[in-house]
């Protein structure tokens, strides 16, 4: 391979790509995808105060018939946040790690795809990239775009690999094939402002509100399964007047999150809050917004091409997993089989966020080698 994994790692992490914004990422995609053949495709969709967004779509076609495999990513960033030992967007190496913000999520991921593909000739099938500059954020715009011009399109994926970093303790050591579901919801409740001497006055909302949200809290949703662990709800936010110790509030409020896996629906869950609001604290308003459900990608061809290319380049076979928060997988996942592997997580969206020189070079051997078993 000619193209430098890291060096095109470095070139992308010195776009300060913060979500929504692309930052010349995608421009420096086109340039390196072009020359091997691809046909790129710049959509921009959505605007404020989501949007727009800019995202690349990348298609190649081989002279034969064969899957269409895609491969999907992002360039979009957490912000930095204080704390660097220099400009997060002045990528540098240190000790064998490539420093900035983005070298794990997703960048090297990136770099080392597009170092897979320099000089590998595709015979037959269909290989296309999927990049959005929408995933950090609130995932309007980008990867729902995306799969909506390959659905007007009748443009249909096979196989879709995220370059996301899955790996655990080492690279190859995970390859999550389904993500949980999530929901955030929040609940307000009025009552009637008045003097805590004269409660009768007044009606405090807050001893309702504490009630819903302590059977809330007991509610116990499932057991897990062998691919998941049990749903959860957690609390993030409960609030209710102003520290004035004389006034009885007219309003208490929650927010909280459930990351609930395959046994629920996102739907149904926010059915069931509502009525356990309308029994417990009546009058409550309900506030949902469903993120994405819960996938799971059966053991195939997907997973099995991962473990044997991991296996042949690092020495280890991968386990499968389903943990962690969402991905764009979820809204991929309704195309086709969708699987996640990238560079170990350990330091994503963190101060100081890195990932091994060695470990960007394998990957890309190990993206490489997934190729060469897809399409032999």
């Amino acid at each position: 391979m000619a193209l430098d994994p890291v060096d095109l790692t470095s070139r992308l992490i010195a776009c300060p790509s913060i979500t929504p914004h692309e930052a010349g990422t995608l421009t420096l995609m086109t340039e390196w995808l072009e020359p091997m053949g691809f046909e790129c495709h710049h959509l921009v969709s959505g605007e404020r105060p989501d949007g727009p967004v800019e995202n690349l779509i990348a298609i190649r076609k081989g002279a034969g018939n064969g899957p269409h495999l895609a491969f999907a990513g992002h360039v979009d960033v957490v912000p930095p946040g204080e704390g660097w030992d220099g400009d997060p967007f002045v990528p540098r190496i240190e000790d064998g790690q490539l420093i900035g913000r983005g070298a794990t999520d997703m960048k090297g991921a990136l770099g080392a795809f597009v170092a897979a593909l320099d000089g590998w000739q595709q015979d037959k099938g269909t290989l296309s990239l999927l990049i959005t500059g929408d995933e950090e954020g609130p995932a309007v715009h980008g990867t729902r775009a995306i799969v909506d011009w390959l659905e007007e399109r009748s443009i249909g994926l096979d196989y879709c690999l995220i370059g996301e970093p899955s790996s655990q303790e080492r690279l190859g050591d995970t390859v999550k094939n389904g993500r949980r579901g999530s929901v955030n919801v929040w609940l307000t409740l009025e009552g009637h402002q008045g003097h805590v001497a004269y409660p009768q006055l007044a009606d405090n909302p807050l001893p309702k509100m504490a009630r819903l949200v302590a059977a809330l809290d007991a509610m116990e949703l499932d057991e897990g399964t062998d691919m998941f662990q049990p749903s959860n709800l957690e609390f993030t936010a409960i609030g209710g007047g102003d520290g004035t110790t004389n006034v009885i509030p007219g309003k208490a409020s929650a927010q909280f999150n459930i990351r609930f896996n395959d046994l629920q629906k996102g739907e149904d869950l926010v059915r069931r809050i509502e009525e356990m609001a309308e029994e417990i604290a009546p009058g409550t308003k309900v506030l949902a917004k469903i993120s994405g459900e819960a996938f799971l990608t059966p053991e195939g061809k997907l997973t099995e091409t991962l473990a044997d290319a991991i296996e042949q380049e690092v020495g280890i076979r991968p386990r499968l997993s389903t943990g962690g928060g969402t991905s764009d997988g979820r809204f991929l996942h309704k195309l086709c089989p969708v699987a996640e592997f990238g560079l170990p997580n350990a330091t994503m969206h963190k101060v100081g966020e890195r990932a091994a020189v060695a470990d960007i070079e394998k990957l890309s051997m190990i993206y490489r080698r997934c190729l060469e078993i897809f399409f032999a």
